[in-house]
């Protein structure tokens, strides 16, 4: 049973809710096999938008950053599933360093590095942090807003291994997105466990490959429940060879966002909705919300001024955006605080073990919310005593609320093991 978050929210819902509980049995079914053929990614997070009318994930991240932000309640769950991680790759791991981003001087992302050591250390392995950037040439411990504190060791390179000075670890997890490229440092690895693998990072994943992996996989899950996949689905597209700077490629690209909101416009009339169709351009790697738009009409592109351009032609680590991902837009009808709100949905192994809800008070319904300015309001687990309440009106009860919002992020993730399988470069062919 997947655990269940805890919220204060109440909103539109739709018929999607009753015909998830009423199919739980097979739902859960459905998954086990899944996992008996696919491997999980070893974790990820999925930033879902609950529209109403439809529910879909819109990003998933598989360097995921932000465990700060997950109450303690949902540790023991993050624990045990590490240990059931761990046992599977690795059943005499002992030692584990984890290798984060190099921007070391941002506290709130190593206040989430050092909840990763915990959940680890915790799981029953010895845990050390281990930074390859440039500028950590010793041993530097950071002190975090909270008191807490953060040592980072310079990572130290062997012919076939990576380690610390004195510590010789058998299983690498990087929380680290190579956005900036793969570093030779982590390569030819053959000796040690590296989780997730290089070809999980953005210097070679791509979130359209991502999408049509969840298509496929959400085509599956809609016949399982007799529903249309496009109530769970984001239509996309893409287009390549984009120069923002200097206004190459924006006639297809604006030919490309045509098709998607005519085709969108379509599945709104079949179903009466009234809000009008909208597309999001982001950047087909790369994350933290960067080189991402909203735009209603393709018209706008040709307009498009000077700043927004620079702000879409660069992505993190100063990488050049030239390819894009068209997604249909997912309204938001979520609210917290009177803030425009999304869930994100924790997951590691095959287990939902926590979640937050990202919320900006100066973005709108139809925009990204992953941007400076947000807020982020944990979400603790029910108590076992309040598992999904089979007998509810859909709407009215928020474990059941959550417990679709953790059949959606799963079957993203079951996308991602998908895609990961696709990409490997190191896969075995058989004839």
């Amino acid at each position: 049973m997947v655990p269940h978050l805890i919220t204060a929210l109440t909103g539109p819902i739709n018929e999607l809710e009753q015909r998830i509980l009423d199919s739980m049995p097979a739902i859960e079914r459905w998954f086990r096999l899944e996992w008996m053929e696919h491997t999980p990614p070893f974790y990820c997070s999925v930033d879902i938008r609950n529209a109403g009318f439809k529910l879909a994930p819109v990003d998933t991240n598989l360097f995921p950053g932000g465990w700060n932000n997950l109450t303690d309640e949902m540790l023991p769950l993050a624990v045990q599933a590490a240990m059931a991680a761990i046992e599977k790759i690795c059943p005499e791991a002992r030692n584990l360093l984890i290798i984060p981003e190099n921007h070391t001087r941002n506290t709130h992302y190593l206040a989430n590095v050092l909840q990763l050591k915990r959940i680890f250390n915790m799981a029953g392995l010895n845990v050390r942090i281990g930074s390859i950037s440039p500028d950590v040439k010793k041993t530097t411990t950071v002190t975090l807003p909270h008191g807490d504190t953060v040592t980072l060791e310079p990572v130290i390179r062997g012919r076939r291994r990576i380690g610390l000075k004195d510590f010789d670890p058998c299983t690498i997890l990087l929380n680290n997105d190579l956005s900036a490229g793969v570093p030779g440092i982590v390569e030819e690895l053959y000796e040690q466990y590296l989780l997730p693998p290089l070809h999980a990072g953005w210097s070679m994943r791509r979130k359209s490959r991502h999408f049509q992996s969840y298509e496929e996989v959400a085509k599956r899950f809609g016949k399982l429940l007799g529903i249309d996949p496009w109530l769970i689905n984001p239509l996309f597209g893409r287009s390549e060879g984009i120069d923002f700077a200097n206004d190459v490629g924006m006639e297809a690209l604006a030919e490309q966002v045509d098709v998607l909101l005519a085709k969108v416009r379509r599945k709104y009339k079949e179903y009466g909705i009234k809000e009008k169709p909208f597309a999001i351009v982001k950047a087909d790697n790369g994350t933290y919300g960067m080189g991402v738009m909203t735009v209603r009409d393709a018209k706008e592109l040709a307009a498009l001024p000077r700043k927004s351009r620079n702000k879409m032609g660069m992505i993190k680590d100063g990488q050049t955006v030239h390819d894009v991902i068209i997604q249909e837009g997912v309204l938001t009808q979520e609210r917290m605080n009177n803030a425009v709100a999304e869930p994100v949905v924790y997951m590691m192994d095959r287990y939902v073990v926590g979640g937050f809800y990202r919320m900006h008070p100066e973005r709108d319904v139809d925009e990204n919310l992953n941007a400076p300015g947000a807020g982020f309001v944990p979400l603790a687990f029910q108590h076992s005593t309040q598992l999904p309440q089979v007998g509810a009106r859909p709407g009215a009860s928020v474990p059941n609320r959550f417990y679709m919002y953790g059949v959606v992020a799963r079957v993203a993730m079951l996308a991602a093991s998908y895609e990961l399988e696709a990409t490997n470069p190191n896969a075995e062919i058989y004839d």
